[in-house]
């Protein structure tokens, strides 16, 4: 017996070793993604049980959900033109008091965001932080942060924020993929300011395109929405869409509504799609944006019926790109494709979502109908130009760039030049500043009306323009009050 006994201990305290050599292990290396930074800090999870079977009960998943999920309040130096038809306003604008549409002047707007990692890493909306001179990040338990982009999709309308904390709580991936139409699902977020904030509802269909996603004329946008009758309200936007067991399953992104406020149905962007972006933002900056290099369209019965086909399942091939990853794996013009790595597909928006959660250089399988016989082709994504190689964050070399140095200003300063912000060009050379006049010890307070307040506001201003020409606005120290607008291109 005693021999016995030994031998028990013996096992449970090697095995005790081992666990926690594992984790040591896992803990000493660097985690790529966020669902290994999520295995790595599992310890931190509140324990909570699983839900109990009887009666539904959501309390589990609130209790789970509710401390990752944060307020965040965006404040822009100008409020963008509003167009006619501006479907985020409509839907998540939340824009304060005293700025009526399209009206230009200083706004702030607030939305969700859902922490995905312990040492603060934040996913929302790109539509809630776009523009953004200034983030704040409110906790659950009230503290605030300073948040800043690592970076952004328009593409997913997704964005990952980050804060300087630890030992947060957070949120674990779920598998979007394996959520059923009239499954339970909760909308967690802060609506109307009011914090904190737990609905449910079902999940009504899947692979939604509602054609509100902008498309920037190079890249296609991808929406492949989950759609459920949860009440979300302006505020909401970013915020986590969780099954019963308390997992990410969506990030909340839009309503149809003609009013702004919830009327009956809400649109998620599926965590499978999100945790791709999300790691790309992470590892490269940037989203590594796969394509197969096809023209294709959705299939009905008439559509069937002009084309000869026996079936409306799957996705019509209309056209294939040149020198794309379709023609190369032999994909023909009239194939219709079934199957993306086993999961089928039966609407352009359901394959660009599989497609969307691969990076260039990924081989992928596709099942496709041809000629009324079933086919496999293995195909390697490309990329936009047609590389299967990952593309390299943009980096700025602003000094080279601009010709010039930049300092900082003191809280003196600042306060002697009337200003708020601030950053002096403290050297100057050759380049894009000197080339339209500006001076050393000139003041560059604004760069295409966003404040600037040190070096990174600047990368940031190059980064972000879009049409080319840099708007730059300023004060000279010996006379304060006489503003200069100076612009060049910096394409």
């Amino acid at each position: 017996m005693r021999n016995k006994l030994i031998y028990a201990l013996t096992i449970a305290t090697m095995g005790g070793l081992v666990a926690v050599g594992a984790y040591k292990l896992l803990e000493s290396k660097e985690p790529r993604t966020f669902e290994e930074k999520q295995k790595v800090h599992f310890t931190s999870l509140a324990n909570y049980a699983e839900p109990a079977d009887g009666p539904l009960d959501f309390t589990v998943a609130a209790a789970k959900t509710v401390p990752a999920v944060v307020h965040i309040k965006v404040t822009m130096s100008e409020s963008p033109q509003a167009s006619y038809f501006d479907p985020f306003r409509d839907f998540f604008g939340d824009r304060g008091p005293g700025f009526p549409f399209g009206q230009r002047g200083p706004s702030m707007s607030s939305g969700s965001g859902v922490i995905i990692s312990q040492d603060g890493y934040i996913v929302t909306n790109n539509h809630v932080v776009n523009g953004a001179d200034k983030i704040e990040v409110i906790l659950n338990d009230k503290r605030s942060y300073k948040g800043k982009i690592i970076g952004t999709d328009p593409n997913t309308d997704l964005a990952l924020l980050k804060i300087e904390a630890t030992e947060l709580p957070y949120m674990v991936y779920g598998n979007s993929d394996d959520l059923k139409i009239g499954e339970w699902v909760l909308a967690v977020g802060n609506p109307f300011n009011l914090t904190s904030t737990v609905t449910a509802g079902i999940v009504s269909a899947k692979a939604r395109n509602i054609n509100i996603l902008e498309n920037n004329g190079q890249t296609p946008s991808i929406e492949s929405f989950i759609q459920t009758d949860a009440a979300v309200n302006p505020g909401n936007s970013g915020g986590a869409l969780v099954n019963t067991r308390g997992e990410l399953v969506g990030i909340n992104t839009a309503i149809a509504s003609q009013t702004g406020s919830y009327a009956g149905y809400s649109f998620a962007v599926p965590v499978n799609l999100a945790k791709k972006v999300m790691d790309d933002l992470l590892q490269y900056g940037k989203v590594q944006r796969a394509f197969i290099g096809v023209q294709i369209s959705d299939i009905n019965s008439q559509f069937a019926d002009e084309k000869g086909l026996k079936s409306t399942k799957g996705v019509y091939v209309a056209g294939i790109t040149d020198g794309g990853a379709a023609q190369a794996a032999g994909l023909k013009q009239g194939d219709v494709i079934t199957r993306i790595e086993g999961v089928e597909v039966n609407s352009v928006s359901q394959l660009q979502e599989q497609i969307g959660r691969h990076r260039p250089g990924d081989k992928v399988d596709v099942s496709l109908v041809r000629e009324n016989k079933e086919r496999s082709l293995a195909l390697v994504l490309r990329g936009e130009g047609g590389s299967t190689e990952l593309a390299k964050k943009e980096e700025i070399n602003t000094s080279s760039l601009l010709g010039a140095n930049f300092s900082d200003l003191t809280s003196a300063e600042k306060k002697n030049y009337r200003i708020e912000s601030g950053v002096k060009v403290s050297g100057l050379s050759n380049g894009k500043l000197s080339s339209v006049g500006i001076r050393q010890g000139f003041i560059i307070t604004k760069m295409d009306d966003k404040a600037i307040d040190s070096p990174e506001d600047i990368e940031n201003a190059i980064r972000n323009n879009r049409n080319g020409m840099l708007k730059v606005e300023g004060i000279y120290p010996q006379n304060p009050n006489s503003k200069y607008v100076f612009a060049f291109n910096v394409k």
